[in-house]
Protein backbone atom coordinates (compact mmCIF):
# COMPACT_ATOMS: atom_id res chain seq x y z
CA UNK A 1 0.00 0.00 0.00
CA UNK A 2 1.33 3.43 -0.95
CA UNK A 3 1.76 6.08 1.73
CA UNK A 4 -0.90 8.31 0.19
CA UNK A 5 -3.42 5.46 0.61
CA UNK A 6 -2.54 4.76 4.24
CA UNK A 7 -4.83 6.27 6.87
CA UNK A 8 -3.03 7.49 9.98
CA UNK A 9 -4.56 8.60 13.30
CA UNK A 10 -2.83 10.69 15.98
CA UNK A 11 -4.43 10.38 19.41
CA UNK A 12 -1.89 12.55 21.26
CA UNK A 13 -3.12 16.04 22.07
CA UNK A 14 0.34 17.64 22.33
CA UNK A 15 1.42 16.11 19.01
CA UNK A 16 -1.81 17.29 17.39
CA UNK A 17 -1.23 20.85 18.66
CA UNK A 18 2.33 21.03 17.33
CA UNK A 19 2.42 22.66 13.89
CA UNK A 20 5.93 21.43 13.08
CA UNK A 21 5.15 17.79 13.88
CA UNK A 22 1.90 17.98 11.93
CA UNK A 23 3.74 19.32 8.90
CA UNK A 24 6.45 16.65 9.10
CA UNK A 25 3.88 13.85 9.41
CA UNK A 26 1.75 15.20 6.56
CA UNK A 27 4.86 15.35 4.39
CA UNK A 28 5.01 11.55 4.58
CA UNK A 29 1.33 10.63 4.94
CA UNK A 30 -1.44 12.60 3.24
CA UNK A 31 -4.42 11.04 5.00
CA UNK A 32 -3.98 11.92 8.68
CA UNK A 33 -6.58 12.35 11.41
CA UNK A 34 -5.46 14.50 14.34
CA UNK A 35 -7.00 14.86 17.79
CA UNK A 36 -7.89 18.49 17.12
CA UNK A 37 -10.67 18.55 19.72
CA UNK A 38 -8.19 17.73 22.50
CA UNK A 39 -10.21 14.73 23.67
CA UNK A 40 -9.10 12.22 26.32
CA UNK A 41 -9.65 9.19 24.14
CA UNK A 42 -10.64 5.93 25.79
CA UNK A 43 -12.99 3.00 25.34
CA UNK A 44 -15.53 3.26 22.53
CA UNK A 45 -14.56 6.88 21.82
CA UNK A 46 -10.98 5.78 21.15
CA UNK A 47 -12.15 2.91 18.94
CA UNK A 48 -14.38 5.23 16.92
CA UNK A 49 -11.46 7.65 16.50
CA UNK A 50 -9.18 4.88 15.19
CA UNK A 51 -11.80 3.17 13.04
CA UNK A 52 -10.61 2.55 9.48
CA UNK A 53 -7.03 3.64 10.15
CA UNK A 54 -4.02 1.53 9.19
CA UNK A 55 -1.49 3.20 11.47
CA UNK A 56 -1.73 5.22 14.68
CA UNK A 57 0.46 7.36 16.88
CA UNK A 58 -0.72 6.86 20.47
CA UNK A 59 0.32 8.33 23.82
CA UNK A 60 -1.36 7.31 27.11
CA UNK A 61 -4.33 5.50 25.56
CA UNK A 62 -4.98 1.90 26.59
CA UNK A 63 -4.32 -0.53 23.74
CA UNK A 64 -5.78 -3.93 24.62
CA UNK A 65 -7.20 -7.05 23.00
CA UNK A 66 -10.75 -5.71 22.74
CA UNK A 67 -9.60 -2.57 20.95
CA UNK A 68 -7.39 -4.43 18.48
CA UNK A 69 -10.10 -7.02 17.80
CA UNK A 70 -12.50 -4.23 16.82
CA UNK A 71 -9.94 -2.47 14.60
CA UNK A 72 -8.95 -5.09 12.00
CA UNK A 73 -7.39 -2.50 9.67
CA UNK A 74 -4.92 -1.27 12.28
CA UNK A 75 -1.47 -2.72 11.55
CA UNK A 76 0.99 -0.35 13.23
CA UNK A 77 1.00 1.51 16.53
CA UNK A 78 3.83 3.97 17.04
CA UNK A 79 4.38 5.21 20.58
CA UNK A 80 4.53 8.93 21.32
CA UNK A 81 6.47 8.76 24.60
CA UNK A 82 8.42 5.98 26.22
CA UNK A 83 6.12 4.07 28.59
CA UNK A 84 4.68 0.82 27.30
CA UNK A 85 2.53 -0.09 30.30
CA UNK A 86 -0.64 1.03 28.46
CA UNK A 87 -0.04 -1.43 25.61
CA UNK A 88 -0.93 -5.13 25.87
CA UNK A 89 2.06 -6.62 24.06
CA UNK A 90 0.55 -10.09 23.90
CA UNK A 91 -2.58 -8.68 22.27
CA UNK A 92 -0.38 -6.82 19.77
CA UNK A 93 1.29 -10.12 18.89
CA UNK A 94 -2.01 -12.00 18.70
CA UNK A 95 -3.46 -9.49 16.24
CA UNK A 96 -0.22 -9.11 14.28
CA UNK A 97 0.03 -5.39 15.03
CA UNK A 98 3.56 -4.00 14.92
CA UNK A 99 5.00 -1.53 17.41
CA UNK A 100 7.12 1.51 16.66
CA UNK A 101 8.99 2.61 19.78
CA UNK A 102 12.24 4.29 20.78
CA UNK A 103 13.33 4.33 24.40
CA UNK A 104 14.74 7.29 26.27
CA UNK A 105 13.79 10.10 23.88
CA UNK A 106 12.50 12.24 26.77
CA UNK A 107 15.25 11.45 29.28
CA UNK A 108 16.73 14.93 29.63
CA UNK A 109 13.31 16.49 30.16
CA UNK A 110 12.55 14.06 33.01
CA UNK A 111 16.02 14.36 34.56
CA UNK A 112 15.83 18.15 34.73
CA UNK A 113 12.37 17.98 36.32
CA UNK A 114 13.64 15.58 38.98
CA UNK A 115 16.53 17.87 39.90
CA UNK A 116 14.17 20.85 40.08
CA UNK A 117 11.90 18.86 42.42
CA UNK A 118 14.81 17.91 44.67
CA UNK A 119 16.15 21.45 44.99
CA UNK A 120 12.68 22.94 45.50
CA UNK A 121 11.86 20.53 48.32
CA UNK A 122 15.27 20.82 49.98
CA UNK A 123 14.88 24.62 50.04
CA UNK A 124 11.22 24.45 51.15
CA UNK A 125 10.03 26.32 48.06
CA UNK A 126 6.44 24.93 48.12
CA UNK A 127 5.90 25.91 51.77
CA UNK A 128 7.52 29.32 51.29
CA UNK A 129 5.40 30.04 48.23
CA UNK A 130 2.16 29.17 50.03
CA UNK A 131 3.05 31.26 53.08
CA UNK A 132 3.90 34.37 51.05
CA UNK A 133 0.58 34.08 49.19
CA UNK A 134 -1.24 33.86 52.53
CA UNK A 135 0.51 36.96 53.89
CA UNK A 136 3.29 35.34 55.93
CA UNK A 137 6.87 36.50 55.27
CA UNK A 138 9.12 33.91 56.90
CA UNK A 139 12.46 32.50 55.83
CA UNK A 140 12.72 28.72 55.81
CA UNK A 141 16.20 27.28 56.35
CA UNK A 142 16.77 24.55 53.80
CA UNK A 143 19.74 22.56 52.56
CA UNK A 144 21.88 21.95 49.51
CA UNK A 145 21.42 19.16 47.05
CA UNK A 146 25.21 19.15 46.72
CA UNK A 147 26.81 16.32 48.66
CA UNK A 148 23.56 14.58 49.58
CA UNK A 149 23.11 10.88 48.92
CA UNK A 150 20.77 10.21 46.00
CA UNK A 151 19.13 6.81 45.55
CA UNK A 152 17.92 5.93 42.05
CA UNK A 153 15.58 2.98 41.59
CA UNK A 154 15.75 2.08 37.91
CA UNK A 155 18.89 2.90 35.96
CA UNK A 156 17.65 2.86 32.38
CA UNK A 157 17.73 5.82 30.01
CA UNK A 158 16.48 8.39 32.54
CA UNK A 159 18.40 6.97 35.48
CA UNK A 160 21.69 7.11 33.59
CA UNK A 161 21.01 10.63 32.33
CA UNK A 162 20.17 11.78 35.85
CA UNK A 163 23.45 10.35 37.13
CA UNK A 164 25.34 12.38 34.53
CA UNK A 165 23.48 15.55 35.47
CA UNK A 166 24.20 15.02 39.18
CA UNK A 167 27.97 14.96 38.71
CA UNK A 168 28.53 18.70 39.39
CA UNK A 169 26.60 18.31 42.67
CA UNK A 170 29.10 15.68 43.89
CA UNK A 171 26.32 13.52 45.30
CA UNK A 172 27.10 9.98 46.44
CA UNK A 173 24.76 7.85 44.30
CA UNK A 174 23.23 4.45 44.99
CA UNK A 175 21.17 2.52 42.46
CA UNK A 176 18.90 -0.46 42.39
CA UNK A 177 18.08 -2.15 39.08
CA UNK A 178 17.44 -5.71 37.92
CA UNK A 179 19.88 -5.12 35.06
CA UNK A 180 23.63 -4.71 35.46
CA UNK A 181 25.52 -1.81 33.92
CA UNK A 182 28.90 -2.56 35.46
CA UNK A 183 31.01 -0.36 33.15
CA UNK A 184 28.67 2.60 33.65
CA UNK A 185 28.58 2.11 37.42
CA UNK A 186 32.38 1.95 37.58
CA UNK A 187 32.79 5.09 35.46
CA UNK A 188 30.54 7.16 37.73
CA UNK A 189 31.47 5.49 41.05
CA UNK A 190 27.96 4.16 41.63
CA UNK A 191 27.12 1.84 44.50
CA UNK A 192 24.63 -0.93 43.67
CA UNK A 193 22.43 -1.90 46.63
CA UNK A 194 19.17 -3.58 47.52
CA UNK A 195 16.05 -1.41 47.70
CA UNK A 196 15.94 -1.56 51.48
CA UNK A 197 19.46 -0.18 51.89
CA UNK A 198 18.85 2.49 49.27
CA UNK A 199 15.69 3.67 51.02
CA UNK A 200 17.31 3.69 54.46
CA UNK A 201 20.45 5.60 53.49
CA UNK A 202 19.37 8.05 50.77
CA UNK A 203 18.54 11.71 51.31
CA UNK A 204 16.74 11.83 47.97
CA UNK A 205 15.01 8.79 46.44
CA UNK A 206 13.80 8.97 42.85
CA UNK A 207 11.93 6.31 40.86
CA UNK A 208 12.69 5.51 37.23
CA UNK A 209 11.31 2.05 36.54
CA UNK A 210 8.64 0.97 34.07
CA UNK A 211 5.32 -0.19 35.45
CA UNK A 212 4.81 -3.93 35.22
CA UNK A 213 3.93 -6.81 37.52
CA UNK A 214 7.38 -6.74 39.11
CA UNK A 215 7.29 -3.02 39.99
CA UNK A 216 3.62 -2.39 40.75
CA UNK A 217 3.34 -1.05 44.33
CA UNK A 218 7.03 -1.87 44.91
CA UNK A 219 7.26 0.88 47.53
CA UNK A 220 4.83 -0.50 50.07
CA UNK A 221 4.08 1.18 53.38
CA UNK A 222 6.67 -1.10 54.99
CA UNK A 223 9.39 -0.11 52.53
CA UNK A 224 8.52 3.59 52.69
CA UNK A 225 8.87 3.46 56.47
CA UNK A 226 12.58 2.69 56.01
CA UNK A 227 13.25 6.19 54.67
CA UNK A 228 14.86 8.94 56.75
CA UNK A 229 12.43 11.36 58.37
CA UNK A 230 14.03 14.28 56.47
CA UNK A 231 14.38 12.45 53.14
CA UNK A 232 12.65 13.33 49.89
CA UNK A 233 10.79 10.98 47.53
CA UNK A 234 10.30 11.77 43.84
CA UNK A 235 8.27 9.85 41.27
CA UNK A 236 8.35 11.05 37.67
CA UNK A 237 8.10 7.56 36.20
CA UNK A 238 4.71 5.86 36.46
CA UNK A 239 1.82 5.87 38.90
CA UNK A 240 1.13 2.69 40.90
CA UNK A 241 4.80 2.26 41.82
CA UNK A 242 4.14 3.29 45.42
CA UNK A 243 1.48 3.33 48.10
CA UNK A 244 0.14 6.90 47.85
CA UNK A 245 -1.94 6.63 51.02
CA UNK A 246 1.09 5.52 53.04
CA UNK A 247 3.11 8.35 51.53
CA UNK A 248 0.47 10.90 52.55
CA UNK A 249 0.39 9.63 56.12
CA UNK A 250 4.19 9.86 56.40
CA UNK A 251 4.16 13.45 55.10
CA UNK A 252 1.41 14.45 57.55
CA UNK A 253 3.08 12.71 60.51
CA UNK A 254 6.49 14.25 59.82
CA UNK A 255 8.07 10.91 59.00
CA UNK A 256 9.20 12.12 55.57
CA UNK A 257 10.67 15.49 54.65
CA UNK A 258 8.85 15.95 51.35
CA UNK A 259 7.67 14.35 48.15
CA UNK A 260 7.06 15.28 44.53
CA UNK A 261 4.81 13.27 42.22
CA UNK A 262 4.42 13.91 38.51
CA UNK A 263 2.43 10.68 38.06
CA UNK A 264 -0.39 9.04 40.00
CA UNK A 265 -2.33 5.79 40.18
CA UNK A 266 -5.38 7.77 39.01
CA UNK A 267 -4.91 10.84 36.81
CA UNK A 268 -5.94 13.46 37.55
CA UNK A 269 -5.47 12.64 41.26
CA UNK A 270 -8.48 12.94 43.55
CA UNK A 271 -6.87 13.09 47.02
CA UNK A 272 -7.17 16.80 47.85
CA UNK A 273 -5.65 16.31 51.29
CA UNK A 274 -2.43 15.03 49.72
CA UNK A 275 -2.34 17.71 47.04
CA UNK A 276 -2.67 20.52 49.57
CA UNK A 277 0.22 19.48 51.84
CA UNK A 278 2.92 22.13 52.16
CA UNK A 279 5.74 19.58 51.80
CA UNK A 280 4.34 18.10 48.61
CA UNK A 281 4.76 19.07 44.95
CA UNK A 282 2.27 17.92 42.34
CA UNK A 283 2.59 18.32 38.57
CA UNK A 284 0.21 16.97 35.89
CA UNK A 285 2.43 14.32 34.24
CA UNK A 286 4.76 16.87 32.63
CA UNK A 287 7.98 14.82 32.78
CA UNK A 288 8.23 14.69 29.00
CA UNK A 289 6.48 17.99 28.34
CA UNK A 290 9.41 20.19 27.38
CA UNK A 291 9.40 21.53 23.82
CA UNK A 292 12.63 19.72 23.05
CA UNK A 293 11.25 16.46 24.38
CA UNK A 294 7.95 16.85 22.52
CA UNK A 295 9.84 17.28 19.25
CA UNK A 296 12.05 14.26 19.96
CA UNK A 297 9.11 12.05 20.92
CA UNK A 298 7.06 13.23 17.94
CA UNK A 299 9.79 12.64 15.39
CA UNK A 300 10.53 9.26 16.91
CA UNK A 301 6.84 8.35 16.60
CA UNK A 302 6.80 9.42 12.94
CA UNK A 303 9.82 7.23 12.23
CA UNK A 304 8.16 4.38 14.12
CA UNK A 305 5.24 4.34 11.68
CA UNK A 306 7.54 3.11 8.92
CA UNK A 307 10.19 1.29 10.95
CA UNK A 308 7.79 -1.09 12.67
CA UNK A 309 8.17 -3.60 9.79
CA UNK A 310 4.46 -4.07 9.31
CA UNK A 311 3.13 -5.55 6.09
CA UNK A 312 0.38 -3.46 4.53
Amino acid sequence: MKNEEIKVAVTSRSFSRNDILRKELLHQYKNVKFNDDGLRLQGDVLIDFLQGCHKAITALEVIDDDLLRRLPNLKVISKYGVGLDMIDMQAMKNHNVKLGWTGGVNRRSVSELVISFAIALLRHVPASHREVLSGTWRQHIGGHLSGRTVGIIGCGYVGKDLIKMLQPFECPIMVNDIRKYEDFYKKYNIKVVEKEELLAKSDVVTLHTPLDNSTRNMLTAERLSLMKSNAILINAARGNLLDENALKKMLIDGKLGGAALDVFSIEPPEDKELLELSNFIVTPHIGGSANESIMAMGRSAIVGLSDANAVL
